[in-house]
């Protein structure tokens, strides 16, 4: 059960090999990396050696891994142990050659760049090493040649990648200092990129569509209140999607990402043009007020007696429209209904003359006034 070696000097040499075969998820509101990976541990037990040939041409057995020792190897950046049970068996070959081979599934911690969120690429490691020993008992080394190796092994067993692309993977050791000994890490580095194609149909255009349904809106007039209710929707949609957004992407960010920007100078825009409709709508009105001050001092300075005329025209008429839109109670007879409807059409009649009668005495007062004022001109 101890480190299977004949002398206490010398270290184990343990090679490890890891090979990615899914990207599960990646989190970026809590910056976590899913990976589904297959782990291969070999090292050399120097106490377990046979000849084949005296053992019926065996050349290797499997047993429980309780029986022998194992090196406690793990990954530094785990924040969650894998639920499933690991291997119970391992491999023993004739020369003394221990093979470890485990499936898990890793959940671990990883800094992302969002800055170009969705088109970004992110880079994740899984640190190995082992937790109690040091470099003078176990040397942990990659069984890897080179890194376009590790990257065709992960991509023959690459079968689900879900939102994420995988690019390549990458390993290299390095030596950390810790108290009093040192410790070989082997690092391997993947590389993935983002699937941007839902987030640009899902998110960016949409948003865009609503600062062209925005500009739209100066087509629609200014004196009704439909211009203003438009925009205030369209504002309140935007805020709706900026609320998404915060939902996706990490609030610890070193930098404000692209899109942010994107989505805060959108609705920057929409809101001084909410700001522009408020303000032209303000001065029309002030505007309306002005020249209904204006035409009433007018008409009160030309003529007294207009002004008594035209007060009791408006009477009139106000009384023409109550009396057609009176209807009949169940309790009246059809005789009065008709004697209603008469003199609703009588006083109707009596509204449109006096309107024809007031237009004309309009036009009479205008010629009035430019004769005297042509008068006056010769005269002098």
């Amino acid at each position: 059960m101890s480190r299977p070696i004949i002398n206490n000097k010398n270290y184990t040499e343990v090679f490890i090999t890891i090979r990615l075969y899914a990207i599960l998820d990646m989190r970026e509101i809590d910056q976590t990396l899913i990976t589904y990976i297959w782990v291969d541990l070999a090292w050399l037990n120097e106490y377990i050696k046979w000849k084949r040939d005296d053992f019926c041409g065996i050349e290797y057995i499997t047993i429980p891994t309780s029986y022998l020792w194992i090196p406690d190897i793990t990954i530094e950046e785990m924040t969650e142990k894998d639920k499933a049970s690991p291997s119970p068996y391992l491999s023993i070959y004739h020369n003394g050659r221990v093979e470890f081979r485990n499936d898990q599934v890793v959940l671990s911690t990883c800094k992302m760049h969002v800055y170009k969120f969705p088109f970004d690429t992110q880079s994740c490691n899984l640190s190995f090493k082992s937790i109690f020993h040091d470099d003078k008992e176990i040397y942990l080394r990659n069984n890897s040649i080179n890194n376009s190796t590790v990257t065709e092994l992960s991509r023959k067993m690459m079968h689900t990648q879900y939102e994420w692309l995988f690019i390549d993977m990458s390993v290299n050791n390095e030596v950390v200092e810790g108290y009093g000994f040192n410790q070989t890490v082997v690092i391997y580095t993947i590389t993935m990129k983002r699937r941007s194609v839902l987030y640009v149909a899902n998110f960016i255009l949409p948003v865009l569509f609503f600062l062209l349904l925005d500009l739209s809106s100066f087509l629609i007039s200014d004196t009704g209140g439909e211009k203003l209710g438009f925009k205030v929707t369209v504002l309140l949609a935007v805020t709706v999607m900026q609320l998404l957004l915060n939902e996706i992407l990490p609030s610890s960010s070193d930098s404000i990402p692209l899109i942010a920007v994107y989505c805060i100078g959108i609705f920057a825009l929409m809101l001084l043009s909410l700001l522009e409709a408020i303000l032209v709508k303000h001065l029309i009105e002030k505007e309306d007020e002005t020249d209904g001050d204006r035409s009433l001092g007018e008409n009160s300075g030309n003529n007294q007696g207009g002004h008594n005329f035209y007060s009791c025209f408006r009477e009139i008429r106000r009384l023409s429209h109550h009396a057609s839109v009176d209807e009949v109670s169940s309790h009246e007879t059809p005789s009065v209904s008709l004697s209603r409807k008469g003199s609703s059409s009588i006083l109707t009649e009596v509204s449109f003359a006096l309107e024809k009668v007031s237009d004309e005495l309009q036009e009479t007062r205008k010629t009035m006034t430019l004769l005297s004022s042509n008068r006056n001109a010769e005269g002098k």
